[in-house]
């Protein structure tokens, strides 16, 4: 493997011609199983948002995307900055879309300051996105509890070994609190919901649903709250 550095300029090049090009509905690019190509139309989701978003999730889940249920999580901090990274969704409903994190974190204390959030999720091989933006709020203990159940034990045990978003001198440090927690628990003990540690639902006041179509003349069908009821549009890619 050659040691050369590519040349920046080269490199800017490249990344101004990486373009993907979409399929146009019904063209012979489309495979006949494809039931994902039909089109995006604003009459899917005059009956509300969430239909739809657990229709294209189950999509992506069959459609072996990895980690359907990623979205990436921008926040506001306390200058003003936005603030984005990848989180896992753990639930939808009519109330809104869940996750789970420490209450620590950057995130969540982001949050406590500004409660309001957008998420994306993007599922690239299936030329999709949805983008959902709301107003956050914390979730019950009960709620938490019922989640935290299902967390596979190595998960429970990092959520109390890792203060996070807090600076550590080393990764050999955060293996010995990992460590030191195991110990704590034993091999097969009940581990509790760690203090600070619980949901954040971000209740949807806007569900945007894109669709990649070809020469970027992509499909955009927006749905926002106006007065306790869902209107629809399209928007112009």
């Amino acid at each position: 493997m050659s040691n050369e550095r590519q040349d920046p300029q080269a490199v800017d090049n490249e990344l101004a011609a990486m373009r993907v090009g979409y399929p146009q509905a019904g063209s012979e690019s489309e495979s006949v199983e494809d039931r994902m190509s039909a089109e995006l139309d604003t009459s899917v989701v005059e009956t509300g948002w969430l239909p739809l978003m657990r229709q294209w999730l189950v999509d992506a889940v069959e459609a072996d995307a990895p980690e359907p249920n990623a979205m990436t999580l921008s926040t506001v901090d306390g200058r003003g900055h936005p603030a984005s990274r990848t989180v896992l969704c753990k639930g939808l409903s009519e109330d809104g879309v869940l996750f789970f994190t420490n209450y620590g974190s950057d995130k969540a204390r982001q949050l406590d300051a500004h409660p309001y959030a957008s998420v994306n999720f993007t599922w690239l091989t299936l030329a999709r996105q949805v983008i959902v933006r709301g107003a956050t709020e914390r979730v019950s203990a009960q709620l938490t509890q019922e989640y935290w159940r299902t967390r596979p034990r190595g998960s429970q045990l990092g959520a109390w070994a890792s203060s996070q978003s807090r600076p550590i001198d080393s990764r050999a440090d955060l293996d010995e609190q990992l460590r030191e927690v195991a110990a704590r628990f034993g091999v097969d003990g009940e581990i509790p919901v760690p203090p600070n540690w619980g949901g954040i639902l971000i209740r949807p006041e806007s569900v945007e649903f894109w669709q990649g179509r070809a020469n970027r003349m992509h499909n955009r069908v927006r749905t926002s709250l106006v007065d306790g009821q869902w209107s629809v549009v399209r928007l112009q890619p």
